[in-house]
């Protein structure tokens, strides 16, 4: 007589909320026998029980004792669990259970779109993810990498999967940062069908790390006949990154920004961040200049500490100064600080109307050379004018149809 064997997946404890525990035992004989505990049980218990009994025929388990602790997980969440469960079991099955997409996650995105904040989600933890987009940052990082221990890289691998089709992410581009190269290109496969607009590449080093992605990616796109262009954020995070960033920014069509991780970055030099970022002055201005010279989006780190408003402000101008487009976020309460502080002054607002006008006026009178007083105005000073502009009507600063006031 064979031995029964177990295997679970997802989380327990009484601090857990909105995730759940799966436990299956498989058997030789006796059926399907089910226990659930849940605190929801008297409205859920059905549905929640109805799921499962259909994961199981669609993994063909027919014989199991399964015990499921619900903690008010979403049918996302207990689908990613009870499969992940399935395949610690027989690590042979590679058949995917897939939520039905949401059509409201239908949506593209561009390689110029606005990415001034982009809020970090630890990839398996599902209790962040249904009102991440109610924060309204401008893009959601869905994260495999530190935030993720491994021992539960593959959990977070469905999970994001799951989420990247059941939930409404409310029009915020949908990010994912996957594991340092070459271990990442395993994870390409649980996002890249699913409608993932940008994947952050951490620790990248070489413009060879990004040229092996993008052939990844354009192998899974024709698999799975995916049409949408899906961009890529490479990651700088050492001293030979920092070096190499201009080759690394140039190295594909689908790099729409370039980034930096400071706390890696400082590790691999030997020294601390500080507050004053001296340490980082060379490196991030090495990142602008590699970025804005093949037309892409300079993009900062993340600023640590979630309870210093006024430091993220600081930070935030300063890192504006410097030429930087966004920065990353890891608390909601970050994101409107950033967004306020990237928002352009009266001063910048009224200059870039200024020369809109100008530049349009111009145009209907078929003139081909525009100036304002002793300056010439050429094609980026109007582009980057109208990026203000843009910018103004974002953060309400200016009426979408300001030229007929």
């Amino acid at each position: 007589m064979n031995k029964s064997v177990t295997a679970s997946a997802g989380k327990r404890g009484d601090k857990i909320r909105s995730d759940c525990y799966i436990e299956i035992t498989k058997n030789n004989s006796g059926g399907i026998k089910l226990t659930l505990n849940s605190k929801v049980k008297t409205m859920y218990g059905t549905q929640i029980e109805d799921q499962i009994f259909e994961m199981c025929r669609f993994f063909n388990l027919r014989h199991a004792n399964i015990l499921v602790e619900d903690y008010g997980a979403l049918p996302f969440t207990i689908s990613a669990r009870f499969e992940l469960a399935i395949k610690r079991l027989d690590p042979k099955i590679t058949c995917e259970y897939l939520p039905v997409f949401n059509k409201a996650n239908s949506y593209k995105t561009t390689k110029d779109k606005f990415r001034r904040s982009r809020l970090y989600l630890p990839g398996n933890e599902p209790k962040f993810y249904p009102n991440a987009g109610l924060h309204k940052p401008d893009g959601i990082i869905l994260d495999l990498e530190d935030s993720v221990a491994p021992t539960e890289k593959d959990a977070a691998q469905l999970i994001i999967r799951n989420a990247l089709r059941a939930i409404n992410f409310y029009g915020a581009e949908r990010m994912v940062r996957i594991n340092q190269l070459p271990k990442g290109l395993d994870d390409l496969e649980f996002i890249v069908p699913h409608n993932v607009h940008v994947i952050l590449i951490p620790k990248v080093e070489s413009a060879e790390q990004i040229i092996e992605l993008e052939n990844k990616v354009e192998d899974l796109k024709k698999k799975h006949k995916i049409k949408n262009d899906i961009y890529f954020m490479p990651i700088i995070e050492s001293a030979k990154g920092v070096m190499n960033a201009y080759h690394i920014a140039n190295a594909s069509k689908y790099n729409c920004a370039l980034t930096i991780g400071l706390e890696d970055y400082t590790a691999d030099l030997g020294t601390q961040r500080t507050v004053e970022e001296k340490e980082s002055f060379m490196a991030r201005s090495t990142i602008v200049a590699a970025a804005k010279a093949v037309g892409i989006q300079p993009i900062d780190t993340v600023f640590s500490d979630v309870n210093d408003m006024e430091g993220l402000r600081k930070s935030t101008l300063e890192i504006k100064s410097l030429g930087f487009e966004g920065k990353g976020c890891i608390h909601p309460r970050q994101i409107k600080v950033i967004h306020e502080a990237f928002a352009p002054t009266n001063e910048e607002i009224e200059k870039a109307k200024t020369i809109v006008l100008a530049f349009d006026e111009a145009k209907q009178k078929g003139i081909g050379v525009v100036a304002l007083g002793s300056k010439m105005i050429d094609a980026p000073v109007v582009k980057r004018a109208e990026r203000t502009i843009k910018l103004a009507v974002q953060n309400n600063l200016l009426e979408q149809n300001w030229k007929l006031n």
